[in-house]
């Protein structure tokens, strides 16, 4: 009110000395004003922390912008949302910009160690880990694909000793958070209409994905709703975007509840240590850094951390809380000897399988204009500027090493219909940190020609790896190794799913496009016989691309599982208030984009949190 009352001031003040043609303008500033107050898109407000909150949530990502919106619908309860980096910007809304969001302030630009087994074609043998550094998390970074995972999954979980983790309960936390816009599917009884978080096809696609849905099915698999009964299939990607933008987690989530009393969010603050008494074993409050100065925050209930399946177990170490012989090793004092850090999975794909088409139906850099395309964008939220991050299809498909059922399959497909160098090398060699050897051998060649590629990706890999601390720096990168292709049987799943990838693309359906398999070997693999299947094992190894799904690293079990790090209520062994709420307490990784998942897991930590306070009030 203070403000409307000091523009009313100011605009008298003007009329009187400027005359009457200022009115329309200052009318015209008070409506932006009221709209913005009411904007459910509208920026957050970053926020000065108070002294003491019921909640503080430590990373404002995919589950913690849920896990903040949820809790403070209980108006007796107030929360602080930590973030350690900035509010999104306009590039963030753009879903073809996804890769140019990478290597900059808003992503952790995090690498794993070096390995003999894997990463070999990209720089000093060390994969690229793109995390989200943002309000949204990863949410802002990824590539928009909305899928929940496989039935079994989450059956297993339960069958672990994780009670109320099943398909059947998890099912209605997936579908609360739903506004599926989809005709065909928003009336399903596996989808939701009404929820925060919008999902849809992107409304622009080339050609090429039409005729790998009907490949996929040439070969004997069904055009069908991935995140339905069954997951087997191939399907037009769904995304989490809103009329052609991108749908964040920060706006899905947080920016409509902006104006609660009860939320404070407080934006470039970088949590360093969970404050936990020694005595009682509970924890307390944060330390945090904002502006370059040290700060602390109390919580008078519970710290919640979701800051990601890396910052999360860093952070719990670097409080005390983790493997008692790598703490003292770093030098900080045991409070709790727990498997912190370990269990780490991660989706692994192969990358740089690439047929070439002769009709101009591809995404080439080159042949789009920017002013008509960007203004088609901004006019008509349409265009190609529209799809998600230049993938367009999804698919789920099984090898001979897949559960005879049929129905949990073990490699996954992503198809877009561009190549590594459709870009003319300006930005994708560089996120993903390709040699100069790899790019100008093979890719180099194909630069601005029409392509499009399939990327088989590892659904539930063997390999185990391990997140660990530097030093007890906080501002020290943690050391990453998910131990890519040591497991044997990882690299011959994904030997089996490029054959069948191969078998997708020599489909009838592409043999209009005159679509063919572009045949440069790799330089490192060329003593092989091309797509013998010691050359594909070779191209597994080379081009082993992350998809961003890292999970695992604060496992949640019963309490007789010696790895388990939270209950299954989330809730950290032997500390009292402290929880983890994200992607790290996954036993096993989902089959599929974890971005939903991570998201149902915020909804029904926040629901469990409601249950245990609001019961115990009671």
């Amino acid at each position: 009110m203070g403000l409307h009352v000091l523009l009313a001031s100011t605009a008298l003040k003007t009329i009187s000395v400027t005359g009457l043609w200022v009115i329309p303008l200052l009318l015209g500033a008070l409506t932006y004003h009221n709209y913005s107050s009411y904007d459910p898109e509208a920026k957050v407000l970053d926020k000065e922390p108070r002294r003491e909150y019921d909640f503080i949530v430590v990373g404002g990502g995919s589950a913690g912008a849920v896990v903040a919106n949820r809790l403070t619908e209980v108006k007796d309860w107030n929360l602080l949302l930590l973030e350690t980096g900035p509010d999104e910007n306009e590039i963030t809304d753009v879903p073809s910009l996804a890769g140019y969001l990478q290597l900059t302030k808003l992503d952790w630009q995090y690498k794993t160690e070096p390995t003999p087994y894997a990463c070999l074609g990209f720089k000093n043998h060390r994969c690229s880990w793109p995390r989200g550094k943002v309000l949204g998390g990863s949410s802002v970074l990824n590539y928009m694909i909305y899928v929940r995972g496989n039935r079994f999954d989450f059956d297993q979980w339960e069958s672990f000793g994780n009670p109320g983790w099943g398909y059947r309960d998890v099912l209605k936390y997936f579908i609360k958070s739903e506004d599926n816009r989809n005709p065909y599917l928003s009336k399903s009884q596996y989808h939701g209409r009404g929820g925060y978080l919008t999902v849809q096809e992107a409304p622009w696609r080339t050609p090429l994905v039409a005729a790998f849905v009907e490949a996929g099915v040439e070969i004997g698999y069904e055009n069908r709703d991935i995140n339905g009964a069954v997951q087997t299939g191939f399907m037009i990607a769904q995304g989490t975007i809103r009329r052609g933008s991108r749908c964040s987690t920060a706006k899905a989530f947080l920016r409509p509840v902006r104006t609660r009393r009860n939320l404070d969010i407080s934006l470039n603050s970088q949590v360093t240590k969970v404050l936990i008494n020694p005595i009682t074993m509970k924890a307390y409050g944060v330390e945090f850094v904002k502006h370059g100065q040290k700060r602390v925050v109390f919580a008078k209930k519970e710290v919640i951390l979701s800051a990601g399946a890396i910052n999360s177990p860093q952070l719990l170490m670097l409080s005390g809380i983790g493997p008692k012989d790598h703490l003292r090793e770093v030098g900080i004092n045991v409070l709790k000897d727990l498997a912190v850090g370990e269990n780490l999975q991660d989706h692994v794909g192969v990358g740089g399988l690439t047929f070439l088409v002769d009709k101009p139906v591809a995404i080439v850099q080159n042949r789009f204009q920017a002013f008509p395309v960007t203004m088609n964008y901004v006019i008509n939220e349409r265009g190609p500027m529209t799809t998600l991050g230049g993938l367009e299809g999804i698919a789920f498909v099984n090898t001979k090493y897949a559960n005879s059922s049929g129905l949990w399959p073990d490699i996954q497909f992503h198809m877009a219909p561009a190549s590594f160098s459709s870009d003319n090398g300006q930005i994708v060699r560089k996120i993903l940190g390709l040699t100069d050897e790899v790019y100008d051998t093979v890719y180099k060649p194909i630069a601005n020609k029409d392509a499009w590629t399939i990327m088989p990706l590892l659904l539930r890999p063997n390999t185990r790896g391990y997140v660990k601390l530097k030093s007890s720096n906080p501002f020290d990168y943690p050391i990453m190794n998910p131990r890519y292709h040591e497991d044997r049987l990882d690299v011959n799943r994904l030997v089996e799913g490029i054959k069948i990838a191969l078998k997708v693309a020599n489909a009838s359906p592409f043999k209009q496009f005159g679509s063919r398999l572009y045949m440069k070997p790799l330089p490192n693999c060329k003593q092989f016989k091309f797509m013998s299947d010691e050359y594909i094992e070779c191209q597994v190894r080379t081009i082993s691309m992350t998809i961003y799904h890292q999970s695992g690293t604060t496992k949640m079990g019963p309490s007789w599982d010696k790895k388990a790090v939270v209950d299954p209520r989330l809730r950290v062994y032997g500390i009292n208030g402290l929880r983890v709420i994200d992607a790290s307490v996954m036993p096993t990784i989902v089959s599929g984009n974890t971005n939903a998942a991570v998201i149902m897991i915020g909804e029904k930590g926040a629901d469990m949190i409601k249950q245990d306070w609001l019961s115990h009030n009671r």
